[in-house]
């Protein structure tokens, strides 16, 4: 998805630079201005033809298929080779270029290249499972910044719905031994009701690999910093084609849509009632439209002991997630601790226990009496109106 672009003082490659939010040659600091494709952020119409063919505008990119686990990668297309940010594998060019859209707006990174081994480095310390020799490899890691595809979509939903509302109250009545007590009981009675909403950016992922969670730990992202998609933006940086079409995302978007109604349904019923159970909704959805987005992120891949493992890090925000190795050693630690935490526990327990036996009170007398085995003593409570032996 990126181009390049030369820089006019010295014919260096200019990259988007996330400290300024501008195109910058890293040779001469040579800066631009970036400029948007369009003066707002569009949105589409929602439209069976949109559904069949989940495009908007052709562009001509070349999709990289990787190696080492199937992720397709969208780069410019004079570039034929790159490394791939989940598992470090080799690019290779697809066999058939793959149509795509272009984005209609874009989170630009905001976390600079230069903070991230910080960043990694104080997550990495923070892990205290993490075998000590670990922490101190994040000098040698380097992370590959890349956009990844979202969808969102916009509806107005008129939603009818029926359940069942419960009107408690209490009931009287005598248990076993003929003492009087009180019970809560609920009469039921079927309901029904109409609500509507109108919906923004219900945000559904266009990869497959973000729906697997890889990406699930980065976020939340802050849709506020959507700006129109410019190619600049994608300058020195990769980016996921979709995985994931204009349909699927959007049956995506009607299943978020639905769940929420159901809540709304039944918070509307509980205005009238002191329960409700056994929701049913149907729901029209009018004036859809919809928007093919992307968003940043930092990925690295570091092996220990012939194992990779990945960690991502939010290119708006800086939140940082991923996998680590975990030491045996110090995990036995924390298992003989928690062992003898119960263990202590358990003796403090004892100890109050037999404490609480040889409890010296005033009113009690001792005596002892003879059985076939041995003598046994027990302690006789004495109270105003009864006695408890122990």
């Amino acid at each position: 998805m990126a181009e390049q672009y030369k820089c006019e003082n010295c014919g260096g490659t200019m990259v988007f630079d996330a400290a300024s939010q501008k195109l910058k040659c890293p040779n001469c600091d040579n800066e631009i201005e970036i400029i948007g494709d369009k003066d707002t952020v569009e949105i589409h119409n929602l439209g069976i033809d949109d559904m069949r063919t989940h495009k908007a505008d052709k562009k001509d990119t070349t999709t990289l298929e990787c190696t080492g686990c199937g992720a397709k990668i969208e780069i410019a297309g004079h570039e034929t080779s790159a490394t791939c940010p989940y598992c470090d594998s080799t690019y290779v060019v697809a066999k058939e270029q793959q149509t795509t859209l272009n984005p209609d707006a874009v989170i630009p990174f905001k976390v600079d290249k230069n903070e991230l081994g910080k960043k990694f480095a104080d997550w990495m310390k923070g892990k205290w499972l993490a075998p000590g020799e670990l922490k101190n490899l994040y000098q040698r890691d380097q992370f590959a910044g890349f956009y990844i595809p979202y969808w969102t979509f916009d509806a107005d939903a008129d939603c009818k719905y029926t359940a069942m509302g419960g009107r408690d109250k209490q009931v009287k009545y005598k248990d076993s031994d003929g003492t009087e007590r009180t019970r809560t009981e609920t009469d039921w009675y079927h309901t029904s009701g109409r609500i509507n909403k109108d919906f923004k950016d219900v945000k559904t992922p266009a990869s497959e690999r973000y729906r697997k969670g890889l990406f699930k730990g980065v976020e939340p992202y802050d849709f506020k910093g959507l700006v129109p998609y410019s190619a600049d933006y994608f300058s020195g940086y990769m980016s996921e084609n979709y995985t994931i079409d204009l349909n699927d995302g959007h049956k995506d978007a009607i299943n978020q849509m639905e769940s929420e109604l159901k809540s709304m349904a039944g918070a509307d019923v509980r205005k009238r009632y002191d329960q409700v159970k056994d929701v049913r909704i149907s729901a029209t959805f009018r004036n859809e439209k919809y928007k093919y987005l992307m968003l940043p992120v930092y990925a690295t891949t570091y092996a220990y002991k012939d194992k990779n493992y990945t960690v991502l890090i939010n290119g708006q925000s800086g939140k940082i997630y991923g996998e680590y190795p975990k030491s045996p050693v110090k995990i036995i630690a924390i298992i003989v601790a928690i062992v003898a935490v119960i263990a202590l526990l358990c003796s403090l327990g004892k100890a109050k226990n037999k404490k609480d036996t040889a409890m010296d009170m005033d009113s009690s007398s001792y005596v002892a009496y003879e059985t076939e085995e041995d003598t046994v003593s027990y302690e006789e409570i004495k109270f105003d109106d009864f006695s408890v032996r122990i």
